[in-house]
């Protein structure tokens, strides 16, 4: 086997890895997004029609689809625009490193104890919240149209953001790491059709907003008190407080925390001998 032979199989064999990663991203984002979804759905009518004129010699239909295939693309383009805007959005907003700050076991600790405990606190009050973590999707872009605060995270803090009558206890409290970045902030409503009728505003924007991107949302409803948590397009209602606890220690746990304890019980066995 010569170098140009290598490298000839080499280059087709990342040519067929980059078409199957670009649909492996595509279909496992695809179900986040409800018009995205019937559009697929729409493709894959049109290929079956498509197929079935041919084999039947249905020339009229044939020579419809032939444009609708066609023009297609260009057509898709128009009416889907905000659409692929957002996966752009989405991609520029992926951290290659990751998020801005790991935190510590202490710390991670300690940032679950002052949001449920703010978080019981509004329950019981039945005072409408909504806080989003982030994570390794950059929030950034709502940042910037909200009100900086850059704060240690406490409960107390959360608690007065929220409370009735405050200029920003309308939008929602973005926490990066262990800081309260900033408040205020307006998200996008998901336009998910299997969303009850009875879940207000600060739902369908955690929902919205956890359809974007890895970010994790936590609601507290204004009328019922019940909380709920937004992650990957999908939203968990009615849960406990223990519920929430255990869901942010376990979604906030560093990814290479399982390697480093690893590698720690590895050390002490080491030791040991």
């Amino acid at each position: 086997m010569t170098f140009d032979s290598i490298i000839s199989f080499i280059t087709k064999l990342l040519d067929v890895l980059l078409v199957w990663g670009a649909f492996y991203y595509i279909l496992k984002n695809l179900r986040r997004n409800v018009k995205m979804v019937l559009l697929f759905k729409g493709i894959l009518i049109i290929i079956g029609l498509k197929v079935i004129s041919d084999w039947l010699n249905l020339v009229t239909i044939g020579y419809i689809l032939d444009y609708i295939i066609t023009w297609g693309p260009l057509a898709l383009i128009v009416i889907f625009q905000p659409e692929i805007r957002n996966v752009l959005e989405y991609l520029g907003r992926s951290q290659l490193l990751g998020r801005h700050k790991i935190l510590t076991v202490d710390e991670r600790e300690r940032v679950v104890y002052e949001i449920t405990n703010a978080m019981d606190y509004l329950k019981k009050s039945r005072i409408g919240a909504l806080i989003v973590l982030e994570r390794d999707n950059s929030l950034n872009d709502y940042i910037e149209k909200s009100k900086k605060i850059y704060a240690d995270i406490s409960s107390d803090l959360l608690i007065s953001i929220f409370f009735p009558n405050n200029p920003l206890h309308d939008g929602g409290v973005i926490i990066q790491g262990d800081k309260i970045t900033s408040a205020g902030a307006v998200f996008p409503t998901s336009d998910n059709m299997k969303i009850s009728k009875r879940l207000g505003t600060r739902h369908r924007a955690a929902l919205g907003i956890s359809e974007t991107g890895d970010c994790i949302a936590l609601v507290v409803s204004e009328e019922t008190g019940r909380l709920s948590v937004a992650m990957n397009g999908e939203l968990n209602y009615n849960l406990t407080i223990d519920d929430i606890k255990l869901i942010l220690l376990e979604e906030l746990r560093p990814k290479k925390s399982i390697l480093m304890e690893d590698q720690d019980e590895g050390d002490a066995s080491d030791e040991n001998n």
